[in-house]
């Protein structure tokens, strides 16, 4: 895939453009419609299917104390739509100057002048422009005057409800991270790297890989099963390789934290070093609340029920 940093940027015209616009946080089961279709096109009419995103997100600048936080990072974003099959990203630096383009000049300058598509498909609630001025009816209207026609992609729906991005949030602030991949159409992960800790896992039996976020969303306090992904090449696991995992996110109130909520995964079946490693950390199944236990045994027991409990759910016996 190939990536551009801003529309400005695109110094070639490109075969046939498909193009869709959207912030695309997640890329959920909604996004993977669109770009499914965009990809079919592209490759049905011999064009160049096209990505069109904004970094950060428009509502950070617009009404920052109101900004979602973010499913994914710039970084998995990227490597998503890459996987979706897509030939160009564009990722447009979306600040106040920018949100000053009002809704025709962003159809005019950015789609037609610059990109020059010869087909667009957006979601349904596709808004865009200055003050969200964009609406559907003005895309459908405007694109076939300049050239390009536009296509409306529906809604698609989960459990007789729209999927969207702030649906998983809400899902993932209840635990409940299971019905959260069936609208992403994989686990939730989060991404960063593995750090030292107090080694106090090691102590108790159960050594823990802890993970410095670079989400701004980890799922709600609780154990969970997943699995690690090693994104980098170094000692131990090879790059791509996966190992199941059982996480707890909190604040281990048996020890007396510092109150900082974090990510601590036990790799199941391994020994070794991962420190420093880079990794994505899924979330498969929630298997239970955070709590405190009365002393170190009764966790003890609890982390190796927890691991078989993993192990059924992630197929592993």
């Amino acid at each position: 895939m190939e990536y551009f940093a801003g529309s400005s940027e695109l110094n070639r015209t490109l075969p046939k453009p498909v193009v869709t616009v959207g912030n695309f946080d997640g890329l959920h089961l909604g996004h993977r419609a669109i770009t499914k279709t965009v990809v079919e096109r592209a490759r049905t009419i011999g064009g160049t299917a096209v990505v069109y995103t904004f970094d950060p997100h428009p509502r950070r600048v617009l009404n920052p104390d109101d900004g979602p936080k973010l499913l994914t990072t710039l970084e998995q974003k990227i490597e998503l739509i890459a996987a979706e099959g897509i030939d160009v990203l564009i990722v447009e630096t979306f600040d106040t100057k920018f949100s000053w383009t009002t809704a025709e000049e962003f159809v005019r300058i950015i789609l037609h002048q610059r990109i020059q598509p010869a087909e667009v498909y957006v979601g349904y609630d596709f808004r865009f422009g200055r003050d969200r001025e964009g609406s559907m009816r003005m895309l459908t209207e405007l694109g076939p005057r300049l050239g390009f026609a536009v296509t409306i992609i529906p809604e698609v729906t989960v459990d007789e409800g729209d999927v969207n991005s702030t649906r998983i949030r809400t899902l993932l602030s209840e635990s409940r991270v299971k019905e959260a991949a069936g609208m992403l159409g994989r686990p939730y992960s989060i991404r960063g790297d593995i750090v030292e800790g107090d080694r106090r896992g090691r102590t108790i039996g159960f050594p823990t890989a802890n993970l410095a976020p670079e989400n701004e969303i980890l799922s709600q306090p609780g154990v969970y099963a997943g699995r690690i992904r090693f994104l980098d090449a170094g000692p131990g696991p090879a790059q791509g390789d996966e190992l199941p995992a059982v996480t707890n996110v909190g604040i281990r109130p048996t020890f007396d934290g510092d109150g900082r909520v974090q990510a601590e995964a036990h790799l199941i079946d391994f020994e070794g070093d991962v420190y420093g490693r880079h990794v994505d950390l899924s979330f498969v199944e929630h298997l239970r609340p955070e709590r405190r236990f009365p002393g170190v045994e009764e966790l003890k027991k609890q982390i190796a029920a927890d691991v078989v409990d993993a192990r059924r759910l992630l197929g592993l016996s």
